[in-house]
C-alpha cells in the first residue's frame, strides 16, 4: 500500500475496496476521473484531497495499474448489472403508474407538462 510521510498507508482496502485512508474515496472513483482526462488538480479538488493524497493515490495506481484496472472493471461491470436490475424492476412500475388515471384537480398540471414536452421536441 502506499504509505504517507508519517509511516501510514494512504491507500487501504476496506470492504469497498482500494480506497483513500480516513475517506470514502475509493481508487475506482478517481479511475473516472483520470480515465475522463481529468488534470491531477482538478481531481484533487473535486474529491477535497489533499496534495499528498492524491500523490500517494496516483503513485499507488501506477504501481499496480493492473491490479487496480482489473479490479475497476470488475466494479464497473457490477455498478452496470445493478442499474439493469433496476431499470426492468422500475420499467413494471412506471407502466403501472402511467396506467393509471389522472387525480382529480391535476388536469391543468398535466396538460401544462405536455405541453412543456411538446415544446421539448420541437427545439430537439
Amino acid at each position: 500500500m502506499a504509505t504517507a510521510a508519517n509511516g501510514q498507508s494512504t491507500v487501504v482496502r476496506t470492504e469497498r475496496g482500494l480506497a483513500i485512508a480516513g475517506t470514502r474515496i475509493t481508487l475506482y472513483e478517481m479511475m473516472d476521473y483520470i480515465l475522463a482526462g481529468w488534470p491531477p488538480k482538478l481531481i484533487r479538488d473535486r474529491l477535497d484531497l489533499t496534495d499528498q493524497q492524491l500523490t500517494d493515490a496516483l503513485a499507488y495506481i501506477n504501481t499496480h495499474q493492473a491490479e487496480v484496472e482489473a479490479e475497476y472493471k470488475t466494479v464497473l461491470q457490477e455498478a452496470e448489472e445493478i442499474r439493469q436490475y433496476w431499470e426492468e424492476r422500475n420499467r413494471e412500475r412506471f407502466a403501472q403508474i402511467a396506467e393509471q388515471p389522472p387525480r382529480p384537480g391535476q388536469e391543468a398540471i398535466r396538460a401544462k407538462l405536455q405541453a412543456w414536452k411538446e415544446k421539448l421536441k420541437s427545439t430537439s
